[in-house]
């Protein structure tokens, strides 16, 4: 699908002010409406007026590169299994979903698990994701997606793997979640890999110091909104150069290079391997292998690109 439009100070001014329409509309919507937990919240007429606004961002902003898109059949149930990156602004995950219907149309149906507490923390950003197809993390609600023949992308590692330590960047981080796994098992459907360069380096995050902040919590300190994110950063990032906390921020705008993977497939599916702890186990740690060699990959071929163009 070709949203490429000529970008003009004028267009680009009046796309933003289409996504500042629609977030508007969202953030005025009833408590009650757009929750994430209804499939049919998503609406193919929301996407496709947002896609020129976020064509912008794709080409010109975030100059993406991505490649390996012949990975995805072209019809059927997908489970899309991403490493999670840049905090709330994830530009990874936008720019990986802006491709999604870039290649395949919007009325593919694809949706996309999202942490439960944005639709508390920022109601606007939550009721306008639930209508580009972002769901919360049910299980119920995952394979019901799936029984209707859509892709699912979910990002294993959550809020730890989003705002973990750059210094762990080129790290897959899925702290120990295997749902995903029990869920591929079930439903017996291949894994295929999202992994990304770049996007953690939109902000830079120091440390995470939610293990001293839970201690005090303890001891009577309230959470930040009465809302525990289960995560505490300390970044260096716009608006706020030093931030404190999940909060949202504006990503610096690195070029990204994006990938998708080989389909990741086991030896045993159904209920009784989604049983079977130890398979489970066996699987995840099949899954987190190869996910890091194709992100070691990725990130050698990065860093070998700019060797050559400082010309060496």
């Amino acid at each position: 699908m070709n949203y490429r439009q000529p970008q003009t100070l004028a267009s680009i001014i009046q796309a933003a002010g289409v996504f500042a329409d629609l977030y508007l509309k969202a953030s005025l919507a009833p408590a009650n409406t757009l929750t994430g937990w209804s499939l049919d919240d998503r609406d193919p007429q929301v996407i496709e007026q947002l896609m020129p606004f976020f064509d912008w961002v794709y080409r010109d902003y975030f100059r993406v590169q991505t490649d390996g898109w012949e990975q995805i059949p072209k019809t059927g149930k997908a489970l899309l299994i991403g490493s999670h990156n840049g905090g709330l602004a994830t530009p990874d995950t936008v720019m990986m979903t802006y491709d999604w219907f870039r290649q395949f149309g919007t009325e593919r149906l694809a949706y996309a698990l999202m942490e439960p507490k944005i639709w508390q923390f920022l109601p606007g950003l939550g009721r306008l994701s639930a209508q580009v197809g972002t769901i919360r993390p049910h299980p119920d609600l995952i394979r019901a997606a799936l029984r209707r023949d859509a892709a699912v992308l979910i990002y294993p590692g959550g809020a730890k793997d989003v705002f973990r330590p750059y210094y762990l960047r080129n790290k897959i981080y899925f702290h120990g979640h295997k749902g995903f796994i029990k869920l591929a098992l079930a439903e017996e459907v291949p894994i295929i890999p999202f992994i990304s360069y770049g996007a953690h380096s939109t902000l830079i995050v120091l440390a995470d110091i939610y293990p001293q902040l839970q201690q005090l919590h303890q001891w009577g300190l309230p959470w930040l909104e009465g809302i525990d994110f289960g995560v505490f950063p300390i970044y260096l990032g716009l608006p706020w150069l030093v931030g404190v906390g999940p909060l949202p921020n504006i990503p610096l705008p690195i070029k990204l290079h994006t990938r998708v993977c080989p389909a990741i497939m086991f030896e045993r599916y159904g209920e009784s391997a989604a049983r079977d702890r130890q398979y489970v186990e066996q699987c995840y740690r099949q899954v987190c292998q190869q996910m890091q060699q194709e992100l070691d990959r990725l990130v050698r071929e990065e860093e070998k690109s700019k060797f050559r163009f400082c010309g060496f």
